[in-house]
């Protein structure tokens, strides 16, 4: 009987931790990285150097442009001057200092679809960048440059249908903050505490039990590390699914940006319950081959 009530038991806290680590780890995400402006904003400033960034925003301000402009059997020469006239700025300072006020502003529309304030697209607005092309342009004489409008120009993150079906979680997600991740170590030391009180008598019985409830634990912060990364790659082909081809290249790199302290911390946590894991098993087979030698 003691045997089926512990395997039950291992078997509960591994369910438990599989699905408690990667809401600790998307709760803390949420508050620490997602809903801070700054860290937001750091978090995708790197991406202004990203290549696909950097043409997807180049084609999004030279197509607007070339709406503007009606150059004969010329069209496509003009249209491929201006490209490299915008790829070429996006590789200057200037860009960065427009790219970083445009994801400054973007974080707003992502607050707001978190608050549940809005059913529209979560969208970077590229106003502060095309502005600063069209002054750098036209400071440089560049043929046309006059006729780039500066206006409403998004690259999509979040479609509008996928940010309302996200908003719940996220609100869930916020209201949890670090708290989901406080409770999962709880759970693991209160798994290893009840495994010491039940092991029997003697400190060795209860030494091993400790030990496999350890183990258990281990294995358990590793499975929901799994469980994390596998739901991250899913979440990121959904929504990529529902952003314009245009824009994928872009909105991949800001998603990646975005979820990258995510990946890594599934990482982290995967080799460490592994390394925990693994350690508790040689010590429970070196304590066993202790008590049974002669």
């Amino acid at each position: 009987m003691r045997t089926y009530l512990s395997t039950a038991l291992a078997v509960a806290v591994l369910v438990l931790l599989a699905v408690l680590v990667p809401l600790s780890a998307l709760a803390a995400w949420v508050d620490l990285e997602i809903d801070n402006t700054d860290r937001y904003v750091a978090a995708v400033a790197p991406l202004a150097s990203d290549p696909e960034v950097r043409n997807t925003v180049s084609d999004l301000i030279t197509d607007a442009t070339m709406n503007q402009i009606e150059a004969g059997p010329l069209q496509d020469t003009v249209r491929d001057f201006l490209h490299q006239a915008v790829m070429s700025f996006t590789t200057t300072d200037a860009f960065q200092n427009a790219w970083n006020a445009a994801n400054r502003t973007a974080h707003q529309a992502v607050t707001a679809a978190l608050n549940g304030n809005t059913g529209e697209a979560v969208t970077i607005d590229l106003a502060p960048v095309t502005e600063q092309v069209k002054r750098n342009l036209e400071d440089n004489g560049v043929p046309f440059a006059d006729r780039i409008p500066v206006q409403h120009t998004d690259i999509t993150l979040i479609s509008a249908d996928r940010a309302d079906q996200l908003r719940q979680s996220f609100r869930l997600l916020r209201a949890g903050s670090v708290w989901p991740a406080v409770g999962t170590v709880v759970l693991a030391a209160l798994a290893v505490v009840v495994a010491w009180l039940r092991g029997g008598p003697g400190r060795g019985r209860s030494a091993l039990a400790a030990l496999s409830a350890t183990a258990v634990t281990g294995l358990g912060f590793a499975l929901g590390a799994l469980v994390l990364r596998a739901a991250v790659a899913v979440a990121r082909a959904r929504v990529l699914a529902e952003v314009p081809d245009s824009e994928t290249g872009g909105a991949a790199a800001v998603y990646d940006a975005l979820t990258g302290s995510l990946r890594m911390t599934a990482w982290i946590v995967f080799g460490t319950g592994l390394a925990v894991a693994l350690g508790a098993l040689l010590g429970r087979l070196w304590a066993v081959r202790r008590r049974t030698a002669p």
